[in-house]
């Protein structure tokens, strides 16, 4: 009997802390177009004349600080959600990990995987950005192109309020002493405004964010708002204890506001002391969590005059994670009876096609 095969897909890392390696990257990263999204040839310029040369030597100290033994810590817990999915749902299965750009890459993973029946494939990332999920399902159907038998496949756009994703984070959040902050921050990772426009043009406009609706269907910032309203609902935060930023900015472009860095002087300012940061977009650990927040934004919030800023650590090997994931895949679960032919229907996921 065929198995189901899994393509789990994150955004990726460099194969090492080198500077040749963390070049590669950044080149197959920053020259997608769906991630600087300008013509080709001002897109070439951009990246391989000025971003390249003036980020890759910090990059790749950022890099070599986070580095483990066993790689980056992207692909160590990326690893290990595929091994853990792999046991939760057994012989009738078959997970495979890819990343978007390097290694493991989704060509050859998806050679991995011929002879499967059906395929499911599901983005690391809980929020819809054409950067993101549009970037990793293009490839993916571009590969397929040369495959003789294409399989039935359901791509997974988003999940910005899967529930067992959001306790797993309120848990994490719990193994710290709640009592001891004065507030919760929720940082997401950034986008250039212009992205959110161009994918609808009436974003941004008055309450537009403050619930999903068929209208703002696969809006990034509606969705960011609606992961953090999740794991406010679970944790019983009142709203003046929590609110939101955007991080990882790059370049001058108007992006996703109020940035992370402008909010935590803000929130110093007003007298938060000890917070307590989140960071939905990423389901696992990596550079922008461990090192852009734990460590340079923790120094300059205390610059700024507050005490403390801790990280929640990222879903990594949670085991409602796990769950979370594995609910997604299941044909008994009501995502996969409506897509493959069986009888129960969901509203919660859909097939894309980007």
């Amino acid at each position: 009997m065929s198995k189901i095969g899994v393509l789990l897909v994150n955004l990726g890392t460099p194969d090492a802390p080198t500077k040749p390696a963390v070049k590669r990257y950044l080149k197959e990263f920053l020259l997608d177009p769906r991630v600087i999204d300008y013509p080709f040839y001002l897109r070439q310029i951009l990246v391989r004349c000025l971003i390249i040369p003036k980020r890759i030597n910090e990059t790749t100290s950022f890099y070599q600080r986070i580095w483990e033994k066993e790689g980056s810590p992207l692909m160590i817990h990326s690893k290990a959600q595929k091994e853990l999915l792999q046991e939760e749902l057994g012989e009738g299965y078959q997970v495979e990990l890819a990343m978007r750009y390097q290694n493991p890459s989704i060509k050859d993973t998806l050679e991995k995987l011929k002879g499967v029946k059906e395929m499911v494939v599901i983005p690391l990332f809980p929020q819809y950005a054409s950067a993101t999920t549009g970037s990793l399902h293009q490839e993916i159907m571009r590969c397929l192109k040369s495959f003789e038998t294409i399989p039935k496949i359901l791509f997974h756009s988003s999940y910005p309020e899967n529930e067992l994703m959001a306790e797993a984070f309120a848990e994490r959040a719990r193994a710290k002493d709640l009592s001891k902050y004065d507030h919760f921050l929720f940082s997401f990772h950034g986008l250039p405004v212009r992205h959110i426009l161009k994918a609808n043009s009436q974003c941004m406009k008055g309450d537009c964010c403050e619930s999903l609706t068929p209208k703002n269907k696969l809006c990034y910032r509606a969705e960011c708002f609606a992961t953090a309203r999740s794991i406010v609902k679970a944790l019983g935060l009142e709203k003046n204890q929590y609110s939101l930023c955007f991080q990882s900015r790059l370049g001058k472009e108007k992006w996703l506001e109020p940035y992370a860095i402008d909010h935590l002087k803000n929130l110093a300012k007003s007298g938060k002391k000890r917070v307590l940061v989140f960071c939905p977009s990423f389901v696992a650990d990596c550079i922008e969590t461990i090192h852009e927040i734990a460590v340079e934004y923790a120094k300059d919030f205390k610059v700024f005059g507050g005490e403390s800023l801790d990280l929640v650590e990222s879903l990594n090997d949670h085991p409602l994670w796990i769950q979370a994931l594995s609910q997604m895949i299941r044909p008994d679960s009501m995502n996969l009876k409506n897509h493959f032919g069986l009888k129960k229907e969901t509203k919660s996921f859909a097939l894309s096609h980007q």
